[in-house]
């Protein structure tokens, strides 16, 4: 086998991995609490499963730290996904994320 197929079997591979490990985290839940006001649930694909707000939250003089901490929330749901992401290029692509 010559050294051009090699590297196309290694890119293919590599490939394959990726695409199970993407698959594998667009499944996978991230939650987050915020103040005892908030727990926000994100799937990996960054998808929107479930917010919950305490009922004690629910006040007019809250409204605007209700509103931020929902932001505050999704904010850190959605870095930690891209964390995870950036992970598994790391893993499988390496430091570059250059196949090969």
């Amino acid at each position: 086998m010559n050294q051009m197929q090699q590297m196309l079997q290694n890119a293919q591979r590599m490939q394959r991995a990726m695409e199970k490990a993407h698959a594998e985290l667009a499944a996978k839940e991230f939650t987050v609490s915020k103040n005892g006001m908030v727990e926000l649930v994100m799937m990996g694909d960054r998808s929107v499963k479930s917010l919950s707000i305490d009922p004690d939250a629910i006040d007019a003089d809250n409204k605007e730290m209700l509103e931020e901490t929902i932001v505050l929330a999704l904010n850190e749901a959605l870095e930690q996904i891209q964390d995870a992401y950036d992970e598994i290029e790391e893993k499988i692509a390496g430091r570059s994320g250059v196949l090969f």
